[in-house]
């Protein structure tokens, strides 16, 4: 049942659930008072009144605030004023609360919170009147058109019905979070409560109490009056909390309520909505009554915000499912009984289409905990934090088993995978091992790459790459990259007391073979052959980066150009900025990125600084550096820390490798397999666009070559990825009962920024605050300021004069890059896209991993 046509309808009328006619907030309060919630007495004037006023008020929806006035000052139209009053006199005598319900309103993805007008203490035919032709004129305000610009949310379209309910008489009254707003952590209810009307609280005009209750134990656990008698009591807080509990089940969701009591102490619901900006529970996570988990967010580790089309997160479904059967001693190839391989391991759970890792087990570990700590310090060191923290917490307690049985669990399986002797192999031969690297790791995925067939065998081709060659591809990697890391370790043992971090992190500089060094070079080089060739120089300063990527297409840009980077893609071509996610579109497909890094560094002229030079001045001062250190130790000291130095320099740049190689050899070429499935669904209509096959998983894709039409879904899906794309904040480490473990540590300091260092020296400069690589410039002379970095970015750092990153650890990619180019990088520091401007003067100390802001802008 709806309410179309119809100007008014009662709050517990079944027609009032439709939010097309009654808006969000008078759909939900119809829910709410249909599912037995004390709910004030009142109606809804429907859309279709709205949309009659103006017709007649012919609001320009193209100028907000001339529509505003115009339907403000228009006469409410008679048959509208009709239905209205007589509803309102059929409500009987006393004030009514007057309350604004677009349809845009109260949504799960943008609740609209005070966006909308309220007026309560309405008396009187014509104040009500007045009231609802000012909650009509509302949806054009400044504030809430600036909200639907800022969530996507298109106005045209949009209409406004109006609440009117009887007033309670307020003896308190306030707000209830049925999840931690702050926290994330559901079930942990949070009251905000004033004496009399709710309004002097929603202004600001009141200080309110605040409580803090445990909905599963109905316990107070904190209680902050602001006077000295507390609002609310605590029978009256427990009521509150089994009652937002109840509407939480109903709705399905954490809700942010607003409530009256009356002069009785009678609990009133006089609105609800979802808290909109909770990160959301892993899929399938675990009830926290039965213990809480731990899960690591495989995003935030690689440096990685946005979120990962479907098929992208299929990609590491399929890859872990194979890594974990040939660890735990199954034939990836085998076929049969057992977990769905497209579902993936246990430990890889999904929330907001972004990667998260269930470490539990490795927490509650005695070895597998540091380990633990250890990778993810290297990697992403704010997350190391929050894992340390954790592992004192006595809720993940390490188990009974013994550090016997742990190091067994973890060396059998590296044992039969043969990660050992792989390793040992790069140990005596470290000159020659990443090219050995390469060669076996491509015979290993040649077998799979098909080059023809129907679209069910590329689908199946894709399935056994992901299950098939990472198994044989991550002991060689390992065996790569262990021996470098345990090389650092040796020698930084080998040293101690003799060397400083800082100078430990000088040997790591200027190292050969790091792929993603090579290809910043690389690109750099085609740089400097358009700066020498007149019309290459001409195209890339005189057109867009768009108009040159549709001439390098078609094959019309200058010569030089043209070939110049072909060949650079003829090697590159596989990567781009959100590399690790399939459904992008890869360097080769689109070289806009590339083409504008190209323009800037052409701009840049004799400025730019040469990165060859960089360089090798970095690989100069490193070699000089072991020189210095094995000055400093004698004897068989000096022989094991000359063995360790050199495979640090001969082995460190490998740390990219990985990453470089999962994306060449996995990634893209999976993604190339699923191009003719995506054109065959888009031919026979199961799909709308082939890029659309991005959109699904394995599965769903075969069910559209079997028949099904999912253009509904992928609509959908591509909705709630663009939605995404706007989430502000990604827990690092988040508990199964919705905490975000970082943010219970307290407030940022108010003082000067501290990360970890990652990269020594000191540079001074303009900030520059990047939050994404594309169509991003830097000028000499700048000190990059962004949320992480990926191979993407890199171009970027040729130009820099140092780095600061909210992500990474001392390994992460940024950091390695930096240390290359000689950059001073700090990395893991908290807020620096937001405490830090465009322009303004800083200094980073990459020795020490501070920022500090000089509060004056470069000219």
């Amino acid at each position: 049942m709806n309410g179309s046509g119809r100007l008014v309808i009662g709050l517990r009328d079944p027609a009032c659930a439709d939010a097309a006619a009654a808006g969000g907030k008078g759909a939900r309060l119809s829910e709410l008072g249909r599912g037995g919630f004390p709910v004030p007495d009142g109606f809804v004037l429907t859309t279709t009144a709205f949309r009659a006023a103006a017709r007649q008020g012919r609001p320009d929806r193209d100028t907000p605030s001339a529509a505003a006035a115009a339907i403000r000052e228009a006469p409410v139209p008679p048959a509208v004023a009709g239905a209205l009053l007589d509803a309102y006199h059929a409500l009987g005598p006393g004030p009514v609360a007057v309350r604004s319900s677009a349809t845009a309103e109260d949504l799960p993805e943008a609740s609209f919170a005070g966006q909308h007008d309220t007026y309560l203490g309405i008396v009187g035919d014509d104040a009500l009147l007045g009231a609802v032709r000012r909650c009509w004129a509302s949806l054009w305000s400044d504030r809430a058109v600036a909200y639907r610009q800022a969530n996507g949310i298109e106005g045209q379209s949009i209409a406004m019905a109006v609440v009117v309910q009887k007033m309670v008489d307020a003896a308190a009254a306030g707000v209830l979070f049925t999840a931690d707003p702050v926290t994330g952590t559901r079930r942990r209810a949070a009251v905000d409560a004033v004496p009399g009307l709710g309004e002097a609280l929603v202004s600001g005009e009141a200080t309110p109490d605040h409580y803090v209750l445990d909905t599963a134990t109905g316990s107070v656990l904190q209680s902050r009056p602001a006077g000295s008698t507390a609002v609310l009591t605590e029978p009256e807080l427990v009521e509150l909390a089994v009652l937002g509990d109840r509407v939480e089940g109903l709705f399905g969701a954490p809700q942010d309520i607003e409530f009256a009591l009356d002069a009785g102490r009678r609990i009133w619901l006089v609105q609800s909505r979802d808290i909109t900006t909770l990160y959301p529970v892993p899929a399938g996570a675990p009830d926290p009554a039965e213990g809480l988990h731990v899960y690591l967010s495989a995003n935030v580790i690689q440096g990685y915000f946005e979120p990962i089309t479907p098929m992208g997160v299929q990609f590491f479904r399929l890859l872990g499912s194979g890594v974990a059967r040939a660890i735990s001693g199954h034939d990836p190839a085998a076929r049969g009984p057992g977990p769905d391989p497209a579902a993936g391991p246990r430990m890889l759970a999904e929330a907001a289409m972004r990667l998260h890792l269930d470490v539990t087990a490795a927490l509650q570990d005695p070895i597998g905990r540091r380990l633990l700590q250890l990778v993810a310090g290297v990697a992403e060191s704010r997350s190391a934090a929050v894992l340390s923290r954790l592992a004192d917490d006595p809720r993940f307690g390490i188990g009974n088993g013994s550090h016997l049985a742990s190091l067994r669990r973890i060396a059998g399986p590296l044992l039969r995978l043969g990660v050992p002797l792989l390793a040992l192999r790069t140990f005596l031969a470290p000159a020659s091992a990443p090219s050995r690297l390469t060669r076996e790791l491509e015979a290993v995925v040649g077998p799979f790459l098909v080059a023809d067939g129907d679209a069910d065998r590329h689908l199946d081709a894709v399935e056994r790459l992901l299950l098939e060659a990472p198994p044989r591809m991550f002991p060689r990697l390992v065996g790569l990259l262990a021996p470098a890391m345990l090389s650092l370790g040796l020698a930084g043992r080998l040293l101690r007391g003799r060397a400083t971090p800082d100078e430990l992190r000088t040997v790591t500089r200027g190292a050969p073979r790091n792929p993603t060094t090579e290809m910043d070079l690389a690109l750099w080089q085609v740089s400097a052959a358009a700066r020498r060739d007149p019309a290459a120089k001409q195209a890339l300063t005189g057109r867009t980066p768009g108009e040159l990527a549709d001439a390098y297409r078609t094959g019309s840009l200058p010569a030089t150009l043209q070939s110049q980077l072909a060949r650079f893609l003829t090697h590159y071509g596989f990567r781009c900025i959100s590399e690790i996610d399939i459904g992008t579109p890869r360097w080769s497909e689109d070289p806009t990125h590339l083409l504008g890094a190209l323009a800037n560094y052409v701009r840049l002229g004799d400025e730019m600084p040469d990165p060859d030079a960089q360089f090798a001045s970095s690989a100069r001062e490193a070699d000089a550096m072991v020189g210095e250190l094995l000055g400093r130790v004698h004897g068989a000291r000096r022989a094991a820390l000359r063995f360790a130095l050199r495979r640090v320099r001969l082995l460190i740049g490998s740390r990219e490798a990985p990453k470089f190689h999962l994306v060449r050899l996995l990634a893209t070429p999976a993604r190339e397999l699923l191009k003719p499935v995506g054109t065959q669904l888009a031919e026979d209509r199961r799909i709308t666009d082939p890029a659309d096959v991005y959109f699904l998983t394995l599965p769903e894709t075969r069910r559209a070559l079997a028949g099904d039409d999912l253009r509904a879904l992928v609509a959908e899906r591509r909705a709630a990825f663009e939605r995404e794309r706007k989430r502000k904040h990604i827990p690092r480490v988040l508990l199964s009962d919705g905490t975000d473990a970082e943010a219970t540590t307290g407030a940022l300091p108010a003082q000067d920024l501290t990360g970890t260092p990652a990269s020594p020296g000191v540079a001074t400069g303009p900030a520059r605050v990047i939050l994404t690589p594309e169509g991003a410039r830097l000028e000499p002379g700048e000190i990059l300021v962004a949320p992480s970095t990926n191979p993407g970015w890199t171009p970027l750092f040729l130009t820099a004069a140092g780095l600061v990153m909210e992500m990474g650890g001392a390994m992460s990619h940024g950091a390695v890059v930096a240390r290359e180019y000689g950059i001073p990088a700090a990395v893991g520091v908290p807020g620096a896209t937001e405490r830090i401007t465009t322009g303004t003067v800083i200094t980073v100390d990459g020795s020490l991993g501070t920022v500090t802001l000089h509060h004056t802008t470069a000219p």
